[in-house]
């Protein structure tokens, strides 16, 4: 994950980052680190029950200009002026879970090289971070600066790990933070090459290549509703309800429910399809919302035991689950990734690939507006716009509850459909009209994580 960089540096990005750094610390960097943000195309809130996702990396990236030495401190700051300056001693950082402030994700990726290390001493360092992921927009900006924290560390402290250790551990670590996701962003920003989707898979991490058919490209579109995951429990709520899900279906299946965590787990027990799964689903659960009582008589468990084993500690408020709906869009969606990476495979022959594509898009979206709801009104409406204006598909991507929507657009209706979705969306709008430069763009797929030398 090492390049020098003379060319890099008539890169504005790292120029500007590079005279930043050396007007807030007085001297020039040493290296910097560089990780991708993500668009997932297909597969939401399936990584963290155990199924494949297909993301791809995009250019726009989280940067770190970085110098090191042996005072013990970690000196943080920020060019977006917003963002404050943070120190800390290197021996002794604390993550506030209930104020998840952007130094905090980064101490993430430090603590969890620290671990990895054994919690051996780490050397000082000052560190200037840059950003060009919109915060917020459900393109990976948090999991990407925990990762390029993640690939610093490990390069200041002289240590040498591969490209799948640093995924996993970057999945891990961002756990301190309280948000309990699966890998899929932490995978794509190390194992992303250009030219190329991914599809992530779980236990074992890996990532094969998936060629996206031609005539076709991708468009992100912001909603301009930000998210933030960890300051909100939204997310954790579906991981739970997931997991009581897992739980009602393997007991009532007759496995051995109590160890079994994820829905991927209960489908590999049993030997079935997704198919067969979606069939489980309607016969064992009902599609009104359980209540704590009810999960706790099924299970033969104390409230208690429910609160400590299954709820995490920003979702002990929930009172209803809704594991019916939650359950079927995972099956669902995870058959969703594997047609969509099918259809990929066969697209230089098979008929009508970019419009099967899409329909599997739709489809998606659908899913996560009404079974899994994690859509918002802003979000469904700007989906419907990108389809009037052209798309073939469209779906919110990342967490959603705001963040972008990703479209596949015929590349001959590209510049029409960019118009178009400017002026139904965010002309409209005053405050989307002023986010517009940085909330609508043509992606492609980019490369992954890596360390860049000064020459």
């Amino acid at each position: 994950v090492a390049a020098k960089i003379p060319a890099l540096l008539r890169h504005p990005p790292l120029q500007n980052l590079k005279e930043a750094f050396e007007k807030k610390y007085g001297e020039a960097p040493l290296f910097y680190a560089q990780a991708p943000g993500r668009v997932n195309l297909i597969g939401e809130h399936i990584d963290y029950c155990g199924y494949a996702v297909l993301p791809m990396a995009i250019e726009q990236s989280i940067l770190a200009a970085v110098t090191v030495n042996d005072s013990k401190k970690i000196n943080l700051a920020n060019t977006e002026p917003k963002y404050k300056d943070f120190t800390v001693s290197s021996e002794d950082m604390e993550i506030d879970k209930d104020n998840p402030q952007w130094y905090y994700y980064f101490l993430c990726g430090v603590k969890g090289i620290q671990e990895h290390l054994g919690k051996v001493p780490l050397s000082g360092m000052k560190c200037v971070v840059d950003g060009t992921i919109p915060a917020s927009s459900g393109l990976s900006s948090s999991s990407a600066l925990v990762c390029c924290a993640a690939l610093l560390t490990m390069e200041v402290n002289h240590k040498s790990l591969n490209k799948v250790a640093l995924a996993e551990i970057s999945a891990k670590c961002e756990r301190y933070i309280g948000t309990e996701g699966g890998g899929m962003d932490q995978s794509i920003s190390f194992l992303a090459e250009e030219g190329t989707a991914k599809l992530i898979e779980f236990q074992p991490l890996r990532a094969s290549d998936v060629r996206l058919p031609e005539g076709a490209v991708f468009v992100i579109s912001n909603c301009c509703v930000e998210m933030n995951k960890a300051a909100t429990s939204h997310f954790n709520i579906r991981v739970v309800e997931c997991r009581i899900a897992t739980k009602m279906l393997a007991k009532a299946r007759g496995l051995e429910w109590g160890r079994l965590l994820k829905l991927s787990q209960v489908q590999t027990e049993l030997e079935a399809s997704l198919e067969e799964m979606l069939r489980l689903v309607a016969e064992v659960l009902h599609p009104e919302p359980y209540s704590r009582e009810e999960v706790c008589k099924a299970l033969g468990i104390t409230t208690e035991q429910l609160c400590t084993d299954l709820l995490s500690p920003n979702t002990q408020h929930v009172a209803q689950f809704k594991l019916y709906q939650r359950a079927r869009h995972v099956y669902g969606e995870a058959a969703r990734v594997l047609r969509f990476k099918s259809v990929c495979d066969e697209a230089p022959t098979a008929p009508n690939a970019v419009q099967r594509l899409g329909d599997l898009m739709k489809q998606s979206h659908a899913s996560c507006r009404d079974l899994y709801e994690c859509s918002c009104p802003e979000l469904d409406q700007l989906v419907e716009i990108c389809l009037q204006s052209g798309a073939v598909g469209s779906r919110l991507t990342g967490a959603g509850w705001g963040g972008c929507a990703v479209s596949m657009v015929p590349t001959d209706k590209v510049e029409s459909f960019l118009k178009s979705v400017r002026e139904l969306y965010y002309t409209a709008d005053p405050r989307r009209a002023e986010l517009e430069k940085h909330s609508l763009f043509v992606t492609k797929p980019g490369g992954g994580a890596a360390i860049f030398l000064e020459d």
